[in-house]
């Protein structure tokens, strides 16, 4: 045979081999496939039922739960129910006994309100007896005395009041002393920590008005050709130069401290320096200016910090030229930093406002920096320069009220200023004054005084510090020594200026004298 044939015979058979191959294999996986398909239904079926099952043991168990929660809230509600019935049942006999308690008061007051009503009628009855027992025993005290009634009444107090007018005035007295005792001895122990906090500088100081001349040959050159030196000087600085016979000093007049401060730096770096003439004048002057401003402005800044009070700029600026300010020999900047040390202090004791009486203390004299170059005193300018700079009312009448200008103070803070400048400024060396001055003080207290009816003398003593009266007994009794003691220390106050307090006392002696023969 032909071998293609033979080889498409072999081919055809391979061919029908592998498809009967195929066949059985797709039968294997056939039944396979139902095999598993059984399997996973059977499974399926188990699970069906392991959850049925489950479910109605779950089913069972919630509803045995329920029940035993409904068992325990029943159990409680019939609890609290039996608690409540037992509260109500307590109330309703609390209330029943409050009933039968409130019957009886009831019940008795009524009574007493009866018996009350019976007592007014016997006390009527008893005080219309009593009227017309007193009008008897007056008619009758008329007719027995032989005068009206209110001319009696008249006579009786008068001889009550002449008996009692001196018993007054013991009491008034004892009550005044121990008073006077307990504040003082108050006052003293204020004061006296006050003082003892207050670390100022207890010095006097006073503004140099005399510069020294190396030589009297500086004087003509002072002077310059026809005087242009001295004019140009005195125009420029506002001062008076007085050039006399005094050796070898020069002497510089002007009510201005700070310009006078200004002209005698200025004067000394001329002579130092040796080149006088007008335009050496003028750049002098301007150098001792500024000098002067720097000067002011550190001590300003000192004070402030000493004080512990802080100050705006132009405030600070006024406030610096009280270094060159004096009042009977006090630098007015170190007394204001005492006067507001001693306030706080005294603030603190008392339980008053602290800042504002250290602030009014310290800015109590500001005025005092202005008063040479403007028109008023210097309380009002000192007042209306802190309004100006926004500063608080509470500070300015506090500052405003220690020269007590007004009729009565405003505040606590006031009073403490007020008593923190007398202690500053009536202290031993705080301040001094020339001999017309103290005698002329001396002289309006004694004629003050002796102004008064019933002074026999009138002696000022403890340089001017206390005043002391005698009077005449016949003419001045207890009471009126005590008027006269409180009018004289008001027409002091009004009538007079002085550092510090002044004690008036008024003396009354009755001598009697006999002689046994």
């Amino acid at each position: 045979m032909n071998p293609y044939i033979w080889s498409a015979i072999a081919g055809l058979l391979g061919v029908a081999l592998g498809c009967f191959a195929m066949v059985s294999m797709l039968k294997s996986k056939t039944e396979e496939a139902s095999r598993a398909t059984s399997e996973a239904r059977q499974i399926s079926e188990q699970a069906d039922s392991k959850v049925e099952a489950r479910l109605r043991e779950l089913q069972l168990e919630s509803r045995e739960q329920v029940q035993s929660e409904v068992a325990k809230l029943r159990e409680t509600i019939e609890k609290e129910t039996a608690e409540r019935r037992a509260e109500l049942k307590e109330n309703e006999r609390r209330l029943r006994e409050k009933e039968s308690n409130l019957d009886r008061r009831l019940r008795s007051l009524d009574q007493k309100e009866k018996s009350l009503g019976q007592r007014e009628e016997d006390i009527d009855k008893r005080l219309l007896d009593v009227q017309t027992l007193i009008a008897q025993q007056n008619k009758e005290l008329e007719r027995v005395a032989a005068l009206p009634q209110h001319e009696a009444r008249e006579i009786l107090l008068q001889r009550v009041a002449e008996e009692t007018r001196g018993e007054m005035v013991h009491v008034a007295r004892r009550i005044e002393d121990e008073a006077r005792e307990d504040a003082e001895m108050r006052a003293r122990k204020i004061i006296a920590l006050a003082i003892q906090r207050c670390a100022v500088d207890q010095t006097a100081e006073t503004a140099v008005s005399v510069v020294p001349l190396p030589s009297d040959e500086l004087k003509g050159r002072i002077i310059g050709r026809e005087g242009r030196n001295i004019r140009t000087f005195e125009q420029l600085s506002g001062c008076d130069l007085i050039i006399d016979d005094t050796p070898e000093a020069v002497v510089i007049s002007s009510f201005e401290p700070v310009r006078r401060e200004i002209a005698r730096i200025a004067l000394m770096n001329l002579v130092s320096d040796g080149r006088i003439h007008p335009a050496r004048i003028e750049d002098m002057l301007n150098k001792a200016k500024t000098e002067i401003q720097q000067k002011m402005r550190e001590a300003a800044e000192r004070a402030t910090a000493d004080a512990n009070v802080r100050l705006s700029k132009p405030m600070l600026e006024i406030f610096g030229r009280l270094l060159y300010r004096t009042s009977y020999g006090q630098n007015i900047l170190k007394h204001s930093v005492e006067v507001a040390t001693i306030a706080a202090s005294i603030a603190a004791e008392l339980g008053a406002d602290v800042q504002v009486a250290k602030r009014a203390g310290l800015l109590h004299d500001l005025g005092k920096a202005l008063d040479h170059d403007q028109e008023g005193t210097h309380v009002d300018l000192g007042m209306e320069v802190m309004r100006r700079h926004k500063e608080s009312e509470a500070v300015i009448t506090a500052a405003g009220e220690h020269h007590l200008d007004v009729a009565s103070m405003s505040s606590i803070e006031s009073v403490i200023v007020q008593l923190a400048d007398a202690i500053s400024s009536s202290r031993p060396g705080a301040r001094r004054e020339n001999v017309e001055t103290y005698i002329k003080r001396l002289q309006n207290l004694e004629k003050i005084a002796d102004s008064f009816n019933g002074v026999e003398k009138s002696y000022a003593i403890q340089a001017g510090r206390e005043v002391r009266i005698v009077v005449r007994p016949d003419q001045v009794d207890d009471t009126n020594s005590l008027k006269m003691a409180r009018e004289v220390a008001q027409r002091i106050q009004e009538e007079m200026t002085y550092p510090g307090e002044i004690k008036v006392t008024v003396i009354r002696e009755m001598r009697s004298v006999d002689y046994a023969r």
